[in-house]
């Protein structure tokens, strides 16, 4: 029995990895979650709550990935 847990996918987010969440713990695409949410949204505004309110209730995954820093204003010069 695999030991999957439902939390928020900081590595694949778009805006507070919710949909992302949701998707890797249910194995499909997390475009189709997030249209889900979207059609919610338009259908009376339910979506945005509902994400809202597991924006603050599911926890984080606990293996963030080091996203790349942004470059310094020093131009990089490979000899």
């Amino acid at each position: 029995m695999s030991n999957k847990r439902l939390v928020r996918n900081t590595n694949d987010e778009m805006i507070g990895g919710v949909c992302s969440g949701i998707a890797n713990y249910l194995n499909i695409d997390p475009v189709i979650v997030r249209l889900v949410f979207v059609l919610l949204a338009l259908g009376g505004g339910h979506g945005i709550l509902a994400y809202l309110i597991l924006w603050v209730l599911m926890p984080t995954d606990e293996e963030p990935v080091a996203k790349a820093k942004p470059f310094d204003e020093e131009e990089i010069v490979i000899n």
